[in-house]
Order: C-alpha cells, then sequence, then structure tokens
C-alpha cells in the first residue's frame, strides 16, 4: 500500500501554503503526496449560473495550479491528483481516513499574529481519526514561511497523556532533526479554592511536584526511543492555551492532543485546542485520540 500525505486544495493562497507545507512532510518520510479538490458546486448558490464544463475546468486549473506551485520548489516529490464531488467536509473526512496525514489550509488574520480555523477545518477535526495540519498562508511582512525553523512544542495534558501526540511530536523533531518543548500547565485543583491562607505555597508546591513526576513519567518511554531529540520542559502553573500559544511564537510546528468526542453536534475540538487554532502562527498538528 502506498503511504500518503493528503492536502485539500481550493485555489486559495491558503492551500498553496499547506501545499507546500504537506510537500515537505512528504519528501520528509518518503510518501506520495495527494493533492485533492473538492468539488461541491450542488451546495453553492451560485453553481447554478456556471456551465458544468465550466466548472469542470476550474477544478482542473485549481489542481494543475497546485501541482506547478509545488514544482518549482520542490521538483523530487512524488505527486498524485484527484477531483471529489460532494461534501467539502464528508470528502475530507474520508481523504483523511486514507492517508497518514492530512493537510489543509487556514485563513490568516492579515497583519495579526495568528489565523482563522474555517467550518469546514474544524468539522474536519471534530470527526477524524488521523492527524491534521493546519497552515496559514505567508504574510506580506514576513520574509520566509512560518514553520521552516525552530523547535516543536508540544501541548501535553497530564496525567492523560497522549501516547499518540507523543509519538507524532517526537518522530517530527527526530525526521527535522530539531529539539521538541514539552508544554503542560495545571492549576490547583477546585477543592483547594481561595482561602486556603498559609498553605497556599505547600498545596502549590504539592502539586507542582507532582505534575512534574507525572510529566517525566510520561516522557521516560519516547526520550528512551528517541536518545538524539533534545527535550526541553516546561511544567509551570498557568493557562493551557495562552502558555502554549507564547511557548511556540517562534517554532517550527506546535502539536496538540484532541480527545474524541461521542456526539457530532458542534465542532467539538476544546478549548484549548480552538484557542491555539486561532492564535497560533506556526502550523498547528492536531493528532486525535481516545
Amino acid at each position: 500500500m502506498v503511504r500518503t500525505v493528503t492536502v485539500g486544495i481550493d485555489g486559495s493562497q491558503e492551500s498553496l501554503a499547506a501545499a507546500g507545507w504537506a510537500a515537505d512532510e512528504a519528501l520528509s518520510r518518503d510518501h506520495l503526496l495527494r493533492l485533492i479538490h473538492v468539488r461541491s458546486y450542488d451546495t453553492d448558490p451560485g453553481a447554478r449560473y456556471v456551465e458544468p464544463e465550466e466548472r469542470r475546468r476550474w477544478a482542473e486549473d485549481t489542481l494543475h495550479s497546485a501541482v506547478q506551485h509545488v514544482r518549482g520548489t520542490r521538483p523530487d516529490v512524488r505527486m498524485e491528483t484527484a477531483e471529489v464531488r460532494g461534501d467539502p467536509v464528508e470528502a475530507l473526512v474520508t481523504a483523511a481516513g486514507e492517508t497518514d496525514l492530512l493537510v489543509l489550509g487556514s485563513r490568516g488574520l492579515g497583519g495579526v499574529t495568528g489565523f482563522i480555523a474555517g467550518s469546514v477545518s474544524l468539522a474536519v477535526l471534530a470527526r477524524v481519526s488521523r492527524p491534521v495540519v493546519l497552515v496559514r498562508a505567508l504574510r506580506p511582512d514576513e520574509n520566509e514561511p512560518v514553520g521552516t525553523a525552530g523547535a516543536i512544542v508540544l501541548g501535553l495534558d497530564l496525567p492523560l497523556a497522549s501516547d499518540d501526540a507523543l509519538a507524532f511530536a517526537f518522530g517530527c523533531a527526530e525526521r527535522y532533526g530539531c529539539g521538541l518543548r514539552v508544554v503542560h500547565s495545571w492549576s490547583l485543583p477546585p477543592v483547594y479554592g481561595p482561602d486556603t491562607g498559609g498553605a497556599l505555597p505547600m498545596l502549590m508546591e504539592e502539586v507542582a511536584t507532582e505534575r512534574r513526576r507525572e510529566l517525566e513519567a510520561a516522557l521516560a518511554p519516547w526520550v528512551e526511543k528517541h536518545p538524539d531529540v533534545a527535550v526541553g520542559r516546561q511544567c509551570r502553573q498557568g493557562r493551557a492555551a495562552q502558555d502554549l500559544v507564547e511557548a511556540a511564537r517562534e517554532a517550527r510546528l506546535i502539536v496538540v492532543g484532541l480527545r474524541h468526542r461521542s456526539s457530532r453536534l458542534g465542532a467539538h475540538v476544546g478549548p484549548v485546542v480552538h484557542s491555539v487554532l486561532h492564535h497560533a502562527a506556526a502550523p498547528v498538528a492536531v493528532v486525535p485520540h481516545d
């Protein structure tokens, strides 16, 4: 079976940026790069004014432009293209189940650092079981794409650390030859409350010690498996989303886990993942897990 990295193409600058990132990833993994374009004209009110042949030509041109964009700087990557008709979310969820990694573009916020994950991306994230990476386009004031240097930043939830997210982050760091920075932010359990008086410092140290122990226990097997990856730790009291975004300002890639939810109603990506997707500048890898 041919192993692939799949990228969604819609003709936007964001999807071209995603295609470039996906091409680099495919090369680093020695995988085939698959460019997929979803034709959803049946759900687009404006489609009734476009002839079917014109729709077909536009789809072909969109994929051709993406191929040329990738070939211009990455001539060695192996590629194939696919055109699918139907609902974009359904098509991308299906594509995600048939690939090792799905890559999507995200709309930039102009001069403000970060990007907005659109409704399609959020809906896809809520339903996939494979990793998805969201990539934003280069801003006019930037000289080089985000995600080509720096360390990988992994946001880790404790005590139930995701082995899938750890495996993804360590694997990327080893392939890229870069460091890995693991970030965990904790807060005092509600039972302690605000009226703990002089016991507060002792309680904070107790929780901090336990969290550091849990972090080392979670990292131990992966550090042993990947001895060449330099691992930094940030384990402190704070707000997970804010600390993760701040830690990832110069990151090459941000990795976050996403616990599966049973309901399909709503986005269900969780407040930390949602915040990182909207405010981080670097590409964000979302790794689903049970």
